[in-house]
Order: C-alpha cells, then structure tokens, then sequence
C-alpha cells in the first residue's frame, strides 16, 4: 500500500538539513536536471504563465528552481505547509507512526517526482500542470507504482494524470445537500489531513479498516467521503 499525496503550495523556507540537495540520495536527480534543462530554456515572457504571480515574484522563484542543486534542504514533511500537513500534524505522531509514513506516503511533485516525508528536499516552487509534467512523470510513477497491492490517492485531478494504476482507490471528500453531492472544497483539505493521520497514527494497512474513518460527520458512501449539510 502507498498513500499518495499532493505537495503544499506553502512551504517553508528553514533548512534544517545542511547537506545541498546535490548530495542527496533522490531517486530521480537525473529527471530533476531533464526539468530544469526545460525551465532554463523558458522565455521571460512565459514566466508568468508557469509561476501565476507577478513577473518580479517569478523572476525570484525562477532563479530559485535553478539553483535547487546548491540549495540547502529541510524533510519533506518540515517543508510542506499548508491546511493538509498542518491538520496531519506530522510532528506531534509516536516515532512508530513516524516510520510508518515514512514507508508508506509518497508526495507527488511536480519538480521532484515521489517524495518520502524524511526525504531532503530544497524550497522550490513548481506546479504540475505545467511544462506537459504529468505527462513527463507518467511512466515513472507509473512503474514506481506498479507493484503496490492497492493505491490510497488523495491527489486532486491533475496530479491523477500523472500515473496510471488498475489498484488505485481515490478517494475524496464531498459534501451532501439539496439531493446532490458536491466537492468538500476548502475544508476538505482540513479532514484529508486528518484522514491521513487517522491512517498513520493507527498504522493501518487494510483497507475496510481505513475506510471506516469518520470524522467531523464524513463517512464513506462507497464511492467518496460525505458529510450531510
């Protein structure tokens, strides 16, 4: 079993790890430098359409990837911020649990492929539905996964492109009103982390196990998590 997850758009900037991200053990350095081969060749002109802010900001950020060899790094699990990791609350786990994520989430990058929680990363900013990068990433996941029992995917859709899996349960949190179900939106990024720390906390493996989650009213309908409103 793997749980897939997706990266925070918050991150934070600490590096607690000295060693440079090119001294790192990453599986996937050289699909890295194939990126960055892609983003070094990108126009001026283009940057605001991969980064979505303003030219100086993506000037920084741009500069930022680039360099992400001779960058400083923090775990994964430190780095990524955000309403999903906080409401994981990673750091507050026993150290059994602790291991237990980290052997069995892997965090979907756009910029650094599968990620580990304990996996030292550097700050970087870059989505995935840019630079064609679910499909750069498709056949790499796709084997990195293949050999897994059964798939827990909590990614929104276009990371969901990025591999392809016969044993993938995906599951999504909906809210139930009017007759109709509709996306859990905002607060669904709270109670997926909150589902994910159920799964570590309890080191659980099976999946009717997991399935049993409910919490703040959302229990599984067979298709998705729903909370009636």
């Amino acid at each position: 079993m793997k749980i897939l997850i997706p990266p925070s758009e918050g991150k934070s900037k600490k590096n607690n790890i000295t060693a440079l991200f090119s001294e790192t053990k990453s599986l996937y350095l050289s699909n890295i430098e194939e990126i960055l081969r892609l983003l070094s060749s990108v126009q001026k002109n283009e940057l605001l359409k991969i980064y979505g802010t303003s030219l100086e900001k993506s000037e920084i950020l741009h500069k930022e990837n680039l360099e992400i060899f001779n960058s400083e790094c923090s775990y994964a699990i430190e780095r990524y911020t955000g309403v999903v990791y906080n409401n994981f609350d990673f750091a507050s786990l026993s150290q059994s649990s602790k291991k237990f994520a980290n052997k069995k989430i892997l965090i979907t990058s756009g910029l650094l492929g599968l990620v580990k929680p304990y996996d030292p990363i550097p700050n970087y900013k870059l989505k995935m539905n840019v630079l064609k990068l679910t499909s750069f990433w498709k056949p790499i996941f796709t084997k990195a996964l293949k050999e897994e029992d059964f798939i827990l995917d909590l990614l929104p859709g276009v990371h969901r492109k990025a591999y392809d899996s016969k044993n993938s349960i995906e599951i999504d949190f909906k809210f139930f009103k009017d007759n109709k179900s509709i996306s859990a939106g905002h607060n669904g990024k709270a109670i997926k982390g909150k589902f994910i720390r159920f799964i570590i906390k309890n080191k659980l493996e099976k999946l009717d196990e997991i399935l049993k989650f409910n919490e703040d009213n959302f229990s599984w309908d067979g298709k998705s998590f729903i909370k009636k409103i």
